[in-house]
């Protein structure tokens, strides 16, 4: 069985960079051992697999050249830049329905945003338990290394300095190992430099060791910045990807109630148009 699998880039800055994603649009008869095939064999860090949905527009359900995922932002950005590049959507406001519930999609100022869940914080974590990972002289003292969730739960770290950041020379296994035992997907490091918020994310339990961009690990970032006053704001923009030669920008709109409480986190950003591949599903068995 032929299929068409397209590929699309989210998050990308000035219709450059971002993050690539496979999407497959409506191959029902695909199990579950075939998509994951599929995503091992395009190595990118997730593809989406569009079907249709008894509870909203469509169900999206994400697979890592490893293995499936609830959720994944740049995946279901990347879904929709080709749903609109194939001329398939009506209206700008779309639901999916997903592993982590079902989420709103809008379309807004030419790219889209996705509805994510409410904030989870979990663990404290001491920064000595960073130190096989990389160089922990790097790490922020002033705010806490935290757990913290929107769909998928990713350690967040502070650094220094954009600087320290990209200099930082991450070893992955022990990454892996630290991942594994707090079951989370992955590391998410930042820094300030004046207004501007830049990101590294390191993933190797999932088989990727850095990704140019990351919606839910972002969402997460910017309740955790949120809630510590650092800064406190409903609008945020983060940078992630120049040490892979792929700049991504990833804007978060979070909307509180009269206690201060995240009620609704939206992930969001421009995406385009790659390429189209075709695969032959049965030379996958």
């Amino acid at each position: 069985m032929d299929i068409s699998i397209y590929v699309a880039s989210a998050f990308s800055k000035n219709h450059q960079g971002g993050n690539k994603a496979g999407v497959v649009l409506n191959e029902e008869t695909l199990t579950r051992a075939q998509k994951m095939a599929i995503a091992k064999r395009l190595g990118y860090a997730e593809t989406a697999f569009i079907s249709t949905s008894k509870v909203a527009d469509y169900q999206l359900t994400y697979f890592t050249p490893k293995e499936e995922v609830d959720l994944c932002g740049h995946a279901t950005i990347g879904a929709f830049t080709i749903l609109k590049y194939l001329n398939k959507l009506s209206g700008d406001c779309h639901t999916i329905e997903t592993n982590s519930g079902v989420l709103t999609v809008t379309e807004e100022d030419g790219g889209f945003f996705m509805e994510q869940n409410p904030p989870t914080f979990y663990d404290i974590i001491p920064t000595q338990t960073f130190s096989d990972c990389f160089d922990t002289e790097a790490i922020d003292s002033t705010l806490p290394i935290q757990i913290v969730s929107t769909g998928l739960k990713d350690i967040l770290i502070p650094i220094k300095s954009e600087a320290q950041l990209q200099a930082l020379r991450p070893d992955f296994e022990h990454i892996k190992r630290i991942s594994q035992q707090h079951d989370v997907v992955g590391m998410h490091l930042y820094a300030f430099n004046g207004d501007r918020i830049i990101c590294r994310n390191f993933a190797p339990r999932y088989d990727i060791n850095e990704e140019a961009a990351t919606g839910t690990s972002n969402g997460a970032l910017a309740c955790y910045l949120q809630q510590q006053q650092r800064p406190q704001q409903m609008r945020y923009v983060f940078e992630q990807g120049e040490t892979l030669a792929s700049p991504s920008e990833i804007k978060v709109a979070l909307i509180t109630n009269d206690q201060q409480n995240i009620t609704t986190v939206s992930v969001g950003g421009q995406g385009y148009y790659c390429e189209t591949k075709h695969l032959d599903v049965n030379s996958l068995e």
